[in-house]
């Protein structure tokens, strides 16, 4: 199975040249250790960063420069700091080509659960509720299964909603996997991981289709 850092590799190459992209708090942050050779993206934080870079190394951390996380970041030569409204307004105005969320839940028609465990102190859902309600394109990545190995896969979320049939893909430790009107259907599979293995590890319904590759990270 794949790691946090095999996921996030494993989603740049969803990067297209030239996209606006939207880093999600958790493993999506990782995504921007990864850009794909001969490509520009422009990474944006709703805090109010466009132009993010890789995480900074250990000693090299300015802490005036974070993200929407509170992580300490790079910036990429011609960056650009605004106030949350502007962030904002990019985000409701659709000015965002991808967005990258993790999860706590998918259901097998797109909704996502992110922000809220009920009981739990949650200090706000942040901007997870206007991306998920703006963004056309947006790609989850998450743990195939919780810590005691249930499904995170559902047919029907059981945490408070963040978004309504919004999730477009999800890439786990496991699996690459598309939301269509059928259920979830499985693209890829991670080095090492059988299609059994995915099957008994997603309660909502998967379709699978001929043979399923194997994820190519490099």
């Amino acid at each position: 199975m794949l790691d946090k850092n095999g996921i996030a590799k494993r989603i740049a190459k969803e990067l297209e040249d030239g996209y606006f992209v939207n880093l999600g708090i958790g493993i999506p942050t990782l995504v921007a250790n990864y850009i794909p050779e001969g490509i520009e993206v422009e990474f944006q934080s709703e805090n109010g960063v466009l132009g993010m870079g890789p995480f900074p190394f250990e000693g090299e951390e300015d802490a005036d420069i974070i993200n929407a996380g509170k992580q300490t970041i790079t910036t990429m030569p011609g960056a650009s700091f605004f106030d949350s409204a502007t962030s904002f307004n990019m985000i409701r105005g659709q000015h965002v080509d991808l967005t990258i969320l993790g999860a706590m839940e998918v259901a097998e028609n797109g909704d996502i659960a992110n922000w809220k465990i009920p009981g739990k102190m949650v200090k706000g859902m942040g901007g997870a509720m206007d991306l998920v309600a703006s963004a056309e394109n947006i790609i989850v990545a998450m743990m195939h299964t919780n810590r005691a190995g249930a499904s995170k896969l559902l047919k029907k979320c059981s945490l408070p909603l963040t978004g309504v049939s919004c999730v477009k893909k999800i890439v786990t430790n496991m699996a690459v996997l598309e939301v269509t009107d059928k259920g979830f259907k499985l693209l890829e599979r991670a080095p090492g991981v059988s299609v059994e293995d995915i099957q008994n590890a997603t309660e909502g319904s998967l379709i699978i289709e001929g043979n399923v590759p194997e994820m190519i990270l490099d």
